[in-house]
């Protein structure tokens, strides 16, 4: 047999084989996958000090309420677009926001010098599921787990914030 059969007997039964099991392998997972931007409804956060999540915004009605730098109460109406909200189950989907516990609460106020630490309500909404985690700052469980949650409602208050500056415009 001479260099180039060996070569193309060698592709023949293994690497188009293993190509093709790939294709069908990962086309079936990602048509399986359970929370998909097909179906995706709408999302919500609530945050606030203690068990009162005065600031809440609803993806679906766009409502909006927050308390200013004066401690006031401001209501809006704030309507995310479409890329915002794809941008967001992207970043949810890449920092494993599906695999969170629901209940990410701490006890223990030691932390913040009595103070009540802040608590986190996300929701995102699908046709067939939906998934709801609420956490704490005061959180002291897995601090890769503690970074992912940071790090995923600093960047919905930063698309939220982006879409109060262009309707401001």
């Amino acid at each position: 047999m001479s260099d180039k059969a060996k070569k193309v007997f060698l592709l023949l039964t293994i690497v188009v084989p293993f190509l093709l099991y790939c294709v069908y392998y990962y086309t079936r997972m990602l048509k399986n996958a359970p929370y998909k931007f097909t179906e995706f409804k709408s999302f919500v956060i609530q945050y606030g000090e203690g068990d009162s999540l005065v600031n809440k915004y609803d993806s679906k009605t766009g409502d909006y309420q927050y308390v200013n730098k004066h401690d006031s109460i401001i209501k809006k109406n704030l309507l995310l677009t479409k890329d915002d909200l794809l941008y967001l189950h992207r970043k949810a989907a890449d920092l494993g926001f599906w695999d969170f516990p629901a209940n990410e609460m701490s006890t223990d106020t030691m932390k913040f010098n009595g103070k009540k630490p802040l608590h986190y309500y996300i929701a995102f909404n699908y046709e067939r599921k939906s998934k709801k985690v609420m956490f704490d700052e005061a959180f002291d469980g897995d601090t890769k787990l503690k970074d992912a949650n940071e790090q995923l409602i600093k960047e919905i208050l930063h698309v939220l914030a982006d879409a109060e500056d262009r309707n401001k415009k």
